[in-house]
This record gives structure tokens, C-alpha cells and sequence, in this order.
């Protein structure tokens, strides 16, 4: 059962750490660029929140996981 709960801590720690990592890096990259070219902040913005949406949505699949693996305890 240990390792069940180890699993699932694993799951959402790593999905937690990846996008958090990729969140800040997609924020930073789209701030530098808007700064650069801020006649497309428009485009960019749209595309960084579209970008975000689908690393919030593999977070949120860790936590899905976590709580499969801890419905079979």
C-alpha cells in the first residue's frame, strides 16, 4: 500500500514541478516578446493563455492520477 501512496505523492509533485517550470517559462518568454514587439501583444497574449490552458490541463491530469492510484488503497 506504501507504494501506492509514494506513486501517487510522485505523480503530483512532478506534474506540479513541470508546470510550474513551463508556466514560467512560457510567461517569461511572452513578456520578453510583447516588450520587443508590442504591436502583436494581441497574438502573443492569446497564444501564451492557450499555451497555459494545456499545461494547467497535464497538471491536472497528475492530479487525476494521484487520485486514481489512491482509490485503490
Amino acid at each position: 500500500m506504501s507504494i501506492i501512496a509514494i506513486g501517487a505523492a510522485l505523480a503530483v509533485s512532478i506534474a506540479g514541478l513541470g508546470g510550474g517550470l513551463g508556466m514560467g517559462l512560457v510567461g517569461g518568454k511572452a513578456i520578453a516578446t510583447i516588450g520587443r514587439r508590442p504591436e502583436m501583444a494581441g497574438g502573443i497574449r492569446t497564444l501564451m493563455f492557450i499555451t497555459l490552458a494545456f499545461i494547467e490541463t497535464l497538471t491536472i491530469y497528475g492530479l487525476l492520477i494521484s487520485f486514481m492510484l489512491i482509490g485503490k488503497m
